[in-house]
């Protein structure tokens, strides 16, 4: 069943884009890349390593479904590209190369993040040290911020879909999946049921208007799973994640916060409350003094190891990677049954989950 509700008569859903620059070529992708490797795969969409042939430079290469379930999907891929467009100039999102079109798919060529996604180093044995976690939002935040001054929320902002330029040391991050993400202001309010369960906002779960607020809790919910290595709301099951969000019910327990430092929880209580509201903004985020309190310190804090605390009970996915942008609207998280993190390699693809 649908999801879709949107306040808006007009021709294109509320808060879509619909005009590109970037010429959508006809000719075969195969004359200009070598398709190398699969990297990501999703029930609408694959990811996959090329390398543009005359350059020798790596992309990853997003094959988009123009149909889905029997519906075109042309304009949902043309207002990606444009919200890509937008956010060109900004180091800190994914940059979109070239765009190819096939009979059954529209293919986005973006720029290649070897690094990796950062829930890899949320469900490793070993957490990122504080200073590296503090760098990491603050990246992060820069790009948000960029996105929110215009106007632009991603809507869909987890582990993820934030990547990384190198895996070791931790690159910079390149934020990426725009599927979701969704322009205020051009046709009065906008409320919609998107995003993954445990890093959806209250607001969302309400049904009540969206704002640039709606992203910031989700960098709390990051920025948890990064100091903590768990999970703040996610349920046994998609029901009681529903209720952890509602309610705010979050762990700040000296156990979950033993590694770091108090200010690290003083940012997260302020971008977990409910009001949307009460959260600072990007801009007043990356001003909180936890952000900077590691620049002061003459060597890093070292990696830590994950001490198992008795609600952590989960195992490391070895199946291939979800396609980290092939999105509907609210949808069933693939992770969604453990405290920390359960990986179940039959679960259904993005999308197939009930509201």
């Amino acid at each position: 069943m649908s999801r879709r509700r949107l306040d808006s008569r007009s021709g294109l859903s509320a808060g879509l884009l619909g005009e590109i620059q970037t010429p959508i070529s006809t000719e075969a992708m195969e004359s200009v890349y070598e398709i190398t490797a699969e990297l990501g795969r999703g029930k609408f969409a694959v990811v996959k390593r090329c390398v543009e042939k005359v350059s020798g430079k790596v992309f990853a290469a997003k094959f988009l479904r123009k149909r889905r379930r029997g519906r075109d999907c042309r304009a949902e891929v043309i207002h990606e590209m444009a919200v890509l467009e937008m956010a060109r100039n900004n180091a800190r999102v994914v940059n979109l190369h070239a765009a190819y079109e096939t009979d059954h798919d529209i293919v986005l060529v973006l720029e290649y993040a070897a690094g990796g996604e950062i829930f890899d180093h949320c469900v490793s044995d070993e957490l990122l040290p504080e200073a590296q976690i503090t760098r990491l939002i603050r990246q992060m935040l820069e790009g948000v911020h960029y996105l929110h001054q215009s106007n632009l929320v991603h809507l869909d902002l987890k582990p993820q879909n934030i990547l990384l330029t190198s895996l070791t040391p931790p690159g910079d991050i390149k934020i990426v999946d725009f599927g979701l993400a969704r322009r205020l202001g051009a046709v009065g309010e906008l409320r919609e049921i998107l995003g993954t369960p445990e890093y959806v906002a209250p607001e969302i779960l309400n049904y009540e208007p969206i704002t640039t607020a709606t992203d910031l809790w989700s960098v709390g919910v990051i920025a948890y799973m990064l100091v903590t290595g768990e999970s703040p709301f996610v349920g046994d099951d998609k029901q009681e994640t529903y209720l952890n969000v509602s309610q705010v019910n979050v762990d700040y327990s000296s156990d979950a916060f033993s590694r770091v430092s108090e200010l690290s929880v003083d940012f997260i209580r302020k971008l977990l409350v409910k009001a949307p509201e009460d959260r600072p903004s990007a801009a007043e985020c990356m001003s909180h003094p936890w952000l900077w309190q590691q620049q002061l310190c003459l060597s890093p804090d070292p990696a830590t190891t994950r001490t198992v605390r008795e609600r952590s009970c989960g195992t490391k996915w070895a199946a291939p990677s979800e396609d980290p942008e092939d999105k509907e609207n609210f949808l069933e998280s693939p992770h969604s049954h453990a405290k920390r993190f359960r990986f179940d390699e039959e679960t259904s693809a993005p999308g197939d989950g009930d509201f």
